[in-house]
């Protein structure tokens, strides 16, 4: 949003005409004047694409980073493949159901509104197509990680990231640790010096399966996928893609690129529905000697881990700061912030737009997106992959790989459901 009011030949920002209107209405109230404001027109107009728990998170927390900055916001629309979770997510703002749209195409038809800044938190097999198209139509953008299931989706992601960056437009990420004070210190100790030279290290995301929605009796494949779609590698890009994502940035973040390639493993043991593994297992390789061991995993019962451990020629650090044996001494700036880093990322999007000073994560998340899914590729097949298979080669078998049914797919009606509970297997796997 880059509009301006302009008043007795003076340019006012957005955030100097929210900060006036505050000092006014403080001032009238030590007058002891009784007064009644009309609410300044000067806001943004908020629309939400995937109203699951995440969706609606994502708003929430919206909302509250835009109380928190003194920024008026208006939910102006939702948009979820099913009507009724649409309804439900714009009930607490007093969306219209004419507001609340639904179905395959329901994200076009939000994007006709007046949004200014538009969250997305579907099935990342959605997330090129939708972002692509919010990007076209000039909307700011939130978005969920991660934010493709394949190396084409990925590519496609970070093309239009590209073109936001041409339009002025703001792209935030849900990687929150990039929006964390303790972890931007962390990062920025790390950066200058505070455990040597980065050697290596370990990332972990061991924990459950989030939930498993059987089919229920007559249901079409299209609902089906969509609703189990956290147990479905064409939807999720399988954990190690949808969940441990996280870690893998905190690597390519603190090491400052991503690997260049992956050798891995992994299998099923339990699950009941899908195709997805249990467990993961992933050496990668980041050049110069430096090599980052992830491991994650989905079962009950077992230990849990969710965190980053990053090794240095002169000391170590886990991703958070905590445990930091370090031999130098670092004057660490503040990083002041919100409490919740899932506030603060928006925070940090809505101040980009006030202040007319656009950032973009596109890149970084669709980097680590692909880190995660070379780890997976490699384990579902046993072989080395290569950052060039899934960027530069297109000889390579990975390069145009698509996970089917694709976002398309489904607004075409096409969507045929891959049989639950049969997976690759390495050495034979195509995929």
């Amino acid at each position: 949003m880059r509009k301006k009011i302009e008043e007795k030949n003076n340019s006012v920002t957005r955030r100097d005409f929210i900060k006036t209107s505050a000092a006014m209405g403080m001032a009238t109230l030590l007058s002891g004047r009784a007064a009644v404001f009309a609410q300044p027109s000067n806001k943004l107009r908020v629309a939400l694409i995937g109203c699951g728990g995440r969706g609606k998170g994502a708003l929430k927390d919206c909302m509250d980073a835009g109380r928190h900055i003194g920024l008026e916001l208006e939910v102006v629309a939702t948009a979820d493949w099913f009507k009724d979770r649409a309804e439900q997510a714009g009930q607490p703002y007093g969306l219209p159901e004419s507001r609340c749209f639904s179905g395959a195409d329901g994200y076009r038809k939000l994007l006709e509104t007046n949004a200014d800044v538009v969250l997305m938190a579907t099935p990342p097999s959605f997330r090129p197509v939708h972002f692509e198209a919010a990007v076209n139509a000039g909307k700011h953008v939130f978005m969920e990680k991660p934010v493709a299931v394949d190396p084409p989706g990925a590519r496609r992601l970070i093309e239009a990231g590209e073109l936001a960056k041409k339009k002025g437009l703001s792209v935030v990420a849900g990687i929150q640790r990039r929006h964390q004070t303790v972890y931007l210190r962390t990062q920025y100790a790390v950066a200058n010096g505070a455990i040597g030279k980065v050697r290596g290290g370990c990332v972990w995301w061991c924990g459950t399966i989030p939930w498993i929605h059987p089919r229920k009796s007559g249901q079409s494949d299209a609902d089906y996928m969509v609703n189990n779609w956290v147990n479905f590698v064409e939807m999720s890009g399988d954990h190690i893609v949808e969940q441990h994502v996280h870690n893998l940035d905190v690597a390519n973040w603190f090491i400052g690129h991503p690997p260049i390639r992956a050798l891995g493993l992994g299998g099923r043991a339990r699950r009941k529905t899908g195709n997805q593994f249990d467990f993961f297992g992933i050496q990668y390789d980041y050049a110069d000697d430096l090599h980052i061991q992830s491991m994650c995993r989905q079962m009950s019962g077992c230990y849990n881990r969710a965190m980053e451990h990053i090794v240095g020629s002169e000391g170590s650090t886990f991703g958070d700061g905590s445990g930091m044996d370090s031999h130098k001494s670092i004057d660490i700036p503040d990083f002041p912030g919100h409490d919740n880093p899932y506030v603060q990322e928006h925070i940090d999007l809505l101040n980009s737009i006030l202040d007319e000073k656009p950032i973009n994560e596109a890149r970084n998340v669709a980097e680590s997106t692909l880190t995660a899914i070379m780890g997976r590729i490699s384990a579902y097949t046993g072989q080395i992959v290569r950052w060039s298979d899934l960027t530069e080669n297109q000889d390579s078998p990975w390069y145009n790989l698509v996970l089917k049914p694709t976002a398309e797919d489904f607004e075409k009606g096409e969507v045929v459901a891959p049989p639950d509970d049969v997976i690759p297997i390495p050495g034979r796997a195509d995929t």
